[in-house]
């Protein structure tokens, strides 16, 4: 994990912030708003997302988004995956598995173990039963977080534990996913809402949807408005990519954990997917 990026992040959201606020200004206003030079500026893009700022904006725009939904190709139907990357860089949609709790497990006394992390966006909250990753969240403030996981697993045992099943689950927020095993998400959900977050599974890295295209992709084309709240609903930060889906204009929409958050995560996976000569 790259930890000078994890250090400037709170920048990187502090800059998209005042360019989405401010709309058209200059590399060396938002660099100066945020105390850096400009040459330092480019540099925090370069080492967050491998690309030059400019390029950045141009991933984050409305008209690039436009692009992307526009496309054909790839289809939700098709691998998350380009057989060019590298697999140590890239992992298949097979690798995230959801199997859904079963009512004895809900109304039984779980046992979950939960941990706090820094990763390239920022602060999360992982938890775990046995069988896979239960809960997922960003979260800056450690006490509201833990109470958000009692809220949901009100007759769980919860303890302060980082396990391997978390261990390996935090290595989706790395570029390199050599080591990375097959992770199991353990989730409590309505039937529609599982459909809807398996279907965000097959979503490729780098690649934007609809809501309303999300909906017919689950075959209930009239259904767009639940699919927003079943997305709204996703327990699972990041791993579950409901980032990657945006509204008909091109605009990024909302998203739980912050709409800069989200529009940063969408740019450092297009500079990731889309830029073959991207800066090193």
């Amino acid at each position: 994990m790259n930890e000078k990026v994890i250090h400037n992040f709170s920048r990187i959201l502090e800059a998209i912030e005042y360019q989405c606020f401010k709309k058209q200004v200059t590399i060396d206003e938002v660099a100066r708003e945020i105390h850096l030079t400009t040459s330092e500026f480019q540099q925090l893009f370069i080492d967050f997302a491998g690309v030059s700022y400019e390029k950045f904006l141009e991933y984050i725009s409305v008209h690039h988004a436009r692009q992307m939904l526009g496309s054909s190709q790839p289809t939700l139907f098709e691998p998350a995956y380009n057989k060019e990357h590298s697999p140590k860089k890239t992992a298949p949609d097979s690798w995230l598995e959801i199997e859904e709790m079963t009512s004895g497990e809900i109304g039984e006394e779980l046992a979950i173990n939960y941990s706090f992390s820094e990763t390239i966006f920022g602060t999360v909250l992982v938890a775990s039963t046995h069988k896979g990753i239960c809960y997922l969240i960003f979260s800056e403030n450690y006490q509201l977080a833990i109470s958000e996981l009692i809220n949901r697993f009100p007759k769980a045992t919860i303890t302060q534990q980082l396990d391997d099943i978390q261990q390996n689950a935090l290595q989706f927020f790395t570029d390199d996913w050599s080591q990375l095993d097959k992770i199991k998400l353990h989730l409590k959900g309505t039937d529609f809402q599982l459909k809807v977050w398996n279907a965000l599974l097959k979503i490729p890295k780098g690649h934007l949807t609809t809501y309303g295209n999300l909906a017919k992709t689950i075959h209930q084309p009239k259904a767009a408005r639940a699919v927003g709240t079943a997305i709204g609903s996703n327990p699972i930060a990041f791993l579950i990519p409901c980032h990657r889906v945006i509204q008909t204009s091109g605009a990024f929409g909302g998203y739980m954990w912050g709409t800069a958050r989200k529009t940063a995560i969408i740019g450092w996976e297009a500079g990731r997917v889309n830029d073959v000569n991207r800066i090193k």
